[in-house]
């Protein structure tokens, strides 16, 4: 089999796996929803009713699909990566104290600071923890030692902080399974591992599509952080060097723009992006304005 019937296999292989472990966790989670329905119930930016069961679904289906192909030990740490994004992503979902305005990376971290540790906190570190674990396991090593941990660190640093700013995405419907099925991309020609994370997404996100753009479902931290993680899991292990740093770059100046820039109000003034943003999502309604509780919310937790 040549490289690219390799790597079409290994997509469409990891499409379907994530696709039928989507959802069929869904409806496990609808059928007996752990803690009842209620705890899974957020109100979205029309002020109406949505259910967070889409953002553990899509975890495990992602995680699923990693499984099903490239080398085990890179497999395996894309899995590690986003497994652990997605847990402690559903920690902060579940257990975030609502009665603190601490918003934001920089909330979060001045906090720890403080000596005060939020839900949010607890996922930054847990996030970063697993993320550099991953990064060990998953590193080919090319060179010397320096050259070995310096990858090592590149690699956790951008696994973190795209599993972060997907987050910061997932301020609209369809917004974040967008960018992450666009962003896993480019480098799902590069290897099987990477094709497979690419299909690994896009069966997850066409599973999760329909209820998310209808806004009956929303991603929430456990989702986000999780397909965030997998494509910067799958830029890690799948990129060069050069294309790894300046990814990571890219990801680190927009998580400081996301403190002072509303990425909401550029997607609207930039005429493409607002096209894209708005495919497939239900129209807005005149003179509505987003709820302060809302998932939509912007400002909302890293």
């Amino acid at each position: 089999m040549t490289a690219r019937g390799s790597r079409g296999g290994a997509l469409l292989r990891a499409g379907l796996v994530a696709a039928v472990v989507t959802t069929t966790a869904r409806r496990l989670l609808e059928t007996d929803p752990p803690g009842g329905a209620a705890r899974w119930t957020r109100t979205n930016h029309r002020g109406e009713p949505v259910s967070m069961l889409e953002g553990p679904a899509v975890a495990a289906g992602l995680v699923a699909g990693a499984l099903a192909g490239g080398e085990p030990r890179t497999r395996g740490a894309v899995a590690l990566a986003t497994a652990g994004a997605g847990a402690f992503g559903l920690v902060d979902d579940l257990a975030e104290d609502t009665s603190t305005r601490t918003k934001g990376l920089r909330g979060h971290l001045g906090a720890l600071a403080e000596g005060r540790l939020t839900t949010g906190g607890l996922k930054v570190l847990g996030i970063g923890a697993t993320s550099m674990l991953a990064a060990a396991v998953g590193t080919r090593r090319t060179g010397g030692v320096l050259g070995h941990a310096t990858d090592v660190v590149v690699n956790g640093a951008l696994v973190a902080g795209t599993a972060n700013l997907l987050n910061l995405l997932d301020l609209r419907p369809g917004r974040a399974l967008k960018a992450a099925v666009a962003l896993s991309a480019p480098p799902a020609a590069g290897s099987v591992g990477g094709s497979a994370a690419a299909g690994a997404v896009a069966g997850a996100a066409a599973l999760a599509a329909p209820g998310d753009l209808a806004e009956r479902d929303m991603l929430g931290d456990g989702g986000a952080n999780a397909l965030g993680a997998l494509v910067g899991a799958q830029w890690a292990f799948g990129a060069p060097r050069g294309a790894r740093v300046l990814a990571l770059g890219a990801v680190v100046g927009l998580t400081l723009a996301s403190e002072r820039v509303s990425f909401s109000a550029v997607i609207d003034r930039t005429p493409w992006l607002h096209r894209l943003d708005r495919l497939g999502r239900r129209p807005a309604e005149p003179g509505a304005k987003a709820t302060a509780a809302g998932p939509a919310d912007e400002g909302a937790p890293a």
